[in-house]
């Protein structure tokens, strides 16, 4: 009787300690999680080489670089996979490469990279933020790093926690701004998992103009995983109502990055049927800005994949949701996706030329 009563107890013990453990997981992420203000000012490193903005053609790339963690080999658990980070091996060869594609870019005006981190387990500390940011300031570019993503410790899987996490956005320009602000947006998981998850913004930038008016870009990465649509609305809805202020100023807006969702007019389904993709994907909506805003994409070159398997061309799920936004009074001169075959990310960069009118 006295060893069945204690074989009783094991499970009891085990559902204990593992209540106790979800219980301190929750206590510890409540007393160091980051609450940012909705605006902030963001140092800038480096100094850009330009003083003033005379150009007539402007260049600017987008590249969602995926924390160099997501390269062709590999698939990620939140999307089905059974990957939480890739071989050491991975993550040293992908940011490599995307060093190498973004040193290529010296004709550019501006830069916006997403997913950067600073110190994260997923990528084994790699401070891969410090290193783009000498990199690009070697060769004239200020660097604005953004974080939207500070969490001591992530739990899942619980198999293999994904553990801390440090990363962010960042733009690299050749002008130095006179405003420089992350705007918080409010859009949150539900409690306690809101916990673990980004916390989501935008990087505002702001450059005089010799015609008194300013040149305003955004560098932004909207909500995945969001079943319900809501987190990525209220993340527009805050975004529109700034980007339409900033035009009714007479300024000039850019707007680029990681949208998590595809342009009004582009079809999702053009390489592959949805019940081939397996994956619903949702557009904005076409009445959520006047008409007379353009959405920049190249519908040629698909933007990102789908991380449940490793890249495989033809099979897997590709869609376009890296592009930009400009406002009338700009002229889209070239929109451009650059094919790497999702070789370095699971992310294509595009490469907009635009014009002020």
């Amino acid at each position: 009787m006295k060893k069945m009563s204690l074989l009783l107890k094991i499970p009891l013990i085990l559902v204990a300690l593992a209540a106790l453990y979800v219980i301190g997981v929750i206590i510890f992420a409540t007393l160091t999680d980051w609450k940012p203000e909705e605006k902030i000012t963001i140092e800038t490193t480096g100094k850009g080489n330009k003083n003033n903005i005379t150009d007539s053609v402007f260049t600017i790339y987008n590249w969602n670089i995926g924390y160099c963690g997501l390269g062709a080999e590999c698939n990620f658990f939140y999307d089905g996979g059974d990957m939480v980070r890739p071989k050491k091996d991975f993550v040293d060869k992908y940011f490599k490469g995307a060093s190498e594609t973004v040193s290529t870019w010296k004709d550019a005006d501006f830069i916006f990279l997403q997913e950067v981190d600073v110190d994260s387990k997923r990528s084994y500390g790699l401070k891969q933020a410090e290193q783009f940011s000498e990199q690009m300031n070697q060769v004239g570019f200020n660097a604005s790093l953004a974080y939207n993503y500070k969490v001591k410790y992530v739990p899942k899987p619980y198999t293999e926690p994904m553990g801390r996490v440090n990363s962010g956005i960042i733009t690299f320009s050749k002008f130095d701004p006179t405003e420089n602000t992350r705007h918080q947006f409010s859009s949150k998981f539900p409690w306690p998992v809101r916990l673990f998850m980004l916390d989501r913004c935008m990087l505002l930038q702001r450059y005089p103009l010799q015609n008194g008016k300013e040149l305003v870009v955004i560098n932004h990465h909207l909500s995945a995983y969001d079943n319900t649509g809501e987190l990525k609305a209220a993340e527009m809805n805050y975004m529109k109502t700034v980007l339409l202020e900033e035009y009714k100023k007479g300024n000039y807006i850019v707007v680029g990055g990681d949208w998590n969702q595809c342009p009004p007019d582009y079809d999702p389904y053009t390489k592959m049927t949805k019940a081939e993709a397996a994956y619903e994907q949702s557009n904005i909506p076409k009445d959520w800005m006047p008409e007379t805003w353009t959405f920049a994409y190249d519908s040629t070159v698909t933007t990102n994949r789908k991380v449940k398997t490793a890249y495989e061309p033809g099979k897997t799920y590709t869609t376009v949701i890296d592009f930009f936004l400009v406002s009338p009074n700009i002229k889209v001169e070239t929109i451009k996706g650059i094919d790497l075959q999702f070789k370095n990310s699971d992310h294509q960069p595009v490469m907009l030329q635009f014009k002020l009118r």
